[in-house]
């Protein structure tokens, strides 16, 4: 029996031997510090090392509360004692050199991860309660439900809005979220059984959040349940952004993208002489449409952003088109090392909506700081989402993963300026990321700077994906001269 054992030792190690022979070889490298171009960092806050996807300051009575959406996986909740999924951080923002954690609210019924968070008050919703605030929200990939967060440190929930189904191919998949507080219109991305693309546009009323009326299910003709051919669009709809009577939608992500532009009263209502305005037709599908164009097969649509109304200094001597209107779309960076196509801001005009024009783009050079070589993913992700003063029309807030956040002058889109950066420094919770170059697995430990908004304070809010936590940046120098003028 000893003899059997000793051969079988011997011959595990012999097996071991070959694996790590084959094994890719493996590298690590340690993190970095900060840097800071027109900008200084006002105060963060861990977030219990959950990789953070969206932080949203609203401002509820005297207090500021941010909600920060998390990726999926798990921690320990030192205000609970539990480990508990990731969810939605719940953190006082009001003295923002001294960020206050009061709440974590995990995902529910066996989901992990709410990366998307929208908050409207029932002030402002035609069916909400006056004084209380109501939180709207992806629950991993499961659903979308809303919680009242009148007491941030206290969340209840309310109900679920919308279970999400599957793709022919068994994909369920949720992402971003936008709720119209003025109307309660949610529109919310994710499946719907029969949906040949993982996320399309449900569109629901919330007016009142504890009555959630479906109205539609909407995405580029071709996706619906009965197409068959490609795909158009790559992984669906990314997000919708709605400013007036337009909705802009962008799909795919990081490849295969489009950009839509839609007509909102013709997305809700539909075609009035059709007979079944709103189905899954593709003629109901087209009806709202009014300008679209399709991305190379290597860029994605992440986020589409308008910028209306903007008054083009050196076209004021001319008699025609001198204000013009534009979108500012962003293509994703999705892997690490930059292990792919590079990825770019477009700024679009769209002043004659049927025919949108690429005029330009931004891009943060690599060799400006080695970013393929620090970790993680170099490249755009998403812009801020605040179109209120004092920073829209003026700076563009950009998260760049590795290159951290940075701010983009658009007073001029034909000539779109860098005027200020922030790379937050890593700490001992900042995750690596690794990637396989050549047979060798290289991994580093870098920020991953995921989303970012801005507040009416001029205060920047960046999320860090590898765990890092909320910075809190404020604008300094030329860059903060900005956003102060009164132009």
């Amino acid at each position: 029996m000893n003899r059997w054992i000793a051969l079988s030792v011997a011959a595990v190690f012999v097996l071991a031997i070959a694996a790590a022979d084959h094994a890719p070889a493996r590298t690590e490298q340690a993190g970095h510090g900060e840097e800071a171009f027109n900008t200084r960092l006002v105060g963060m806050h861990d977030l219990q090392a959950r990789s953070a996807y969206q932080p949203l300051p609203v401002r509820q009575g005297e207090r500021r509360i941010a909600y920060v959406g998390h990726h999926a996986g798990e921690r320990l909740n030192p205000l609970t004692g539990a480990v508990e999924p990731n969810g939605t951080s719940v953190v006082d923002v009001t003295d923002p050199a001294g960020p206050v954690y009061l709440a974590h609210i995990p995902a529910t019924g066996g989901a992990s991860g709410a990366q998307m968070v929208q908050v409207c008050a029932g002030n402002r919703l035609p069916g909400g309660v006056a004084g209380r605030f109501y939180l709207l929200r992806s629950n991993g990939n499961r659903s979308h439900e809303v919680w009242d967060v009148t007491d941030p440190a206290g969340p209840a929930f309310v109900r679920t809005v919308a279970e999400m189904g599957r793709t022919p191919t068994g994909e369920q998949h949720t992402h971003k979220n936008w709720w119209e507080c003025d109307t309660g219109i949610a529109y919310l991305a994710g499946t719907v059984d029969g949906w040949r693309a993982p996320r399309i546009l449900q569109i629901f009323d919330l007016a009142d959040p504890a009555a959630p009326r479906r109205i539609r299910d909407f995405s580029l003709p071709g996706v619906q349940p009965d197409a068959s051919g490609p795909i158009p669009g790559g992984s669906g709809v990314h997000e919708a952004v709605r400013l007036g009577n337009r909705v802009y939608l962008a799909y795919g992500t990081s490849n295969n993208g489009a950009v839509q532009i839609l007509d909102r009263e013709r997305l809700l209502n539909g075609d009035p002489d059709a007979a079944a305005p709103l189905a899954a037709s593709p003629a109901a599908l087209a009806y709202p449409q009014i300008g679209r164009i399709d991305l190379p097969s290597f860029w994605g649509g992440h986020t589409a952003m308008p910028l209306l109304g903007v008054d083009i200094a050196d076209y004021a001597g001319n008699r025609d088109h001198a204000t013009r209107d534009f979108l500012f779309v962003v293509s994703e960076s999705v892997a690490n090392a930059c292990q792919e196509t590079r990825h770019v801001t477009l700024m679009l005009d769209i002043t004659d909506e049927a025919h949108p024009l690429p005029i330009g783009t931004f891009q943060v050079p690599e060799s400006s700081g080695g970013f393929c070589g620090r970790g993680g993913r170099f490249g755009p992700h998403a812009p801020q989402w605040s179109m209120e003063p004092p920073f829209y029309g003026k700076l563009m807030v950009v998260s760049w993963f590795n290159a951290g956040a940075r701010v983009i002058d658009v007073r001029d889109p034909f000539d779109m300026r860098e005027v200020a950066y922030y790379i937050p420094a890593t700490t001992d919770r900042t995750d690596q990321r690794c990637a396989v170059i050549d047979g060798v697995e290289d991994c580093r430990v870098a920020i991953q700077t995921n989303n970012v908004e801005v507040d009416d304070r001029g205060l920047i809010y960046l999320a860090d994906r590898a765990d890092t936590g909320l910075h809190l940046v404020e604008l300094t120098g030329s860059a903060a001269a900005i956003i102060d003028s009164r132009d």
